[in-house]
């Protein structure tokens, strides 16, 4: 049984839509001034009372130097049936910047982090997990992003000092295809960023406050990229952490959620906020360098099918490979030359050629498919490299959109 004075110190949930409310505007209210702290952490909790108390410990040490006093710790934990609420409760006699909700009638991460913003006094909101796979020295890089001028800073494993530490092929494979679907559904809000699944990160409160929010599932980057109003974006590298106590929550129900929710913010209708300029002098260059390779695949093809009269296509998949090669080159010294000056040295060329080669190969297949459709059901088994043509010209947009948001990072990080 929980003594009533522990359960007096819980704040009370809110309830009713998911909307986070901008503080009053009136300047000068001395009484809005006490009110406000700089930065309002919550952290999501479920079955997480292992993990609690260090993560707080952590937490306070760095922010008591960074910001004494200016911040606050909200614990929003889904009524955990190990008592995570109680154990968060108990830490507040050694550190008062902890707030507890304790959740019994919804559930999900999403929505407990917005719960958790609602009851923020913080004009910076930001979200951490409890498992310590996100490393909490990170908020400090993320913290310096927001003040100097960012209006989200995101931590990433995808950018320079980010990475993960023992992920499986398979997890890391599933990772990489959601980034990818993303890319393709919702090209200028995934777009924006190099980890659009991370789950951690800070964001100023009026660029979040007004819209109704509506997350669905556990990545709730997505939402806010979607429906705030983000301009400047900074990402802060971070090696995601293996969990040290605890039971992994990663299932097959989050990536389900993940494409709805993409879909859903698909078709919400409100992409046009999120409008960026099209990199059309580089779409160019790469248009140039793919033109040298599409003589490279139609010498090679020649010299494969009609010369060597090895089958179509056989012959398209060895054109298309050299192809992709010289391609690469080309592309690396001058379609991306400035990326590729900040990452010098033979093995980030070569994990960048590997992204190119994977994101091309997957192109490959769409070109071979449209090869031998246009090949034997439009043109009748005739004019092959008409065919090759019209392959070559529906994967271009493909290879160049997925190659500059993979292969050669051209996020902005501050």
């Amino acid at each position: 049984m929980i003594p009533l004075s522990q359960l007096n110190k819980l704040e009370s949930c809110p309830s009713g839509p998911l909307q986070i409310e901008p503080f009053p505007a009136r300047a000068g209210n001395d009484e809005v001034a006490l009110q406000t702290l700089t930065l309002s952490l919550a952290i999501p909790t479920y079955n997480e009372g292992q993990n609690i108390g260090p993560l707080v410990e952590r937490l306070t040490a760095l922010l008591d130097s960074a910001i004494p006093q200016d911040y606050e710790l909200i614990v929003v934990d889904d009524d955990s049936p190990d008592l995570t609420w109680n154990r968060a409760l108990d830490l507040q006699a050694t550190y008062p910047q902890v707030r507890v909700l304790r959740r019994q009638e919804e559930r999900g991460l999403s929505s407990a982090v917005i719960r958790g913003w609602q009851i923020a006094r913080g004009q910076v909101l930001g979200v951490i997990d409890a498992d310590l796979q996100h490393p909490p020295e990170v908020l400090i890089g993320l913290l310096e992003a927001i003040r100097h001028g960012a209006d989200l800073a995101v931590g990433s494993r995808h950018v320079e000092g980010g990475g993960v530490s023992e992920w499986s092929l398979a997890r890391r494979v599933l990772s990489r295809g959601a980034q990818t679907v993303g890319l393709l559904l919702l090209p200028r809000v995934v777009g924006r960023v190099s980890d659009p699944m991370s789950g951690y990160f800070m964001v100023r409160r009026d660029a979040i406050a007004g819209p109704p929010l509506n997350p669905k599932g556990y990545k709730i980057l997505l939402e806010v990229l979607g429906r705030g109003t983000i301009d400047t974006i900074a990402e802060v590298g971070y090696v995601f952490q293996e969990r040290q106590e605890g039971a992994s929550k990663v299932t097959w129900r989050q990536y389900i959620d993940y494409i709805h929710h993409l879909l859903r913010l698909r078709l919400g209708g409100r992409l046009s906020q999120l409008h960026q300029r099209f990199p059309m002098q580089r779409f160019v260059r790469f248009g140039l360098v793919g033109l040298s390779g599409v003589v490279v695949d139609m010498a090679i093809l020649y010299l494969l099918h009609s010369t060597l009269g090895l089958p179509l296509t056989r012959s398209k998949i060895v054109a298309a490979e050299v192809a992709i090669l010289n391609n690469f080159i080309w592309n690396d010294a001058w379609t991306f030359a400035d990326v590729s000056l900040l990452q010098k040295g033979w093995s980030a060329r070569l994990k960048r050629f590997l992204k190119f080669n994977l994101v091309c190969l997957a192109g490959l297949v769409l070109n071979v498919l449209v090869l031998n459709v246009v090949y034997n059901l439009v043109f009748g088994q005739r004019w092959a490299y008409l065919a090759n043509l019209v392959a070559i010209a529906i994967v271009t947009f493909w290879n160049f959109w997925l190659n500059l948001k993979l292969s050669w990072r051209v996020t902005q990080v501050k």
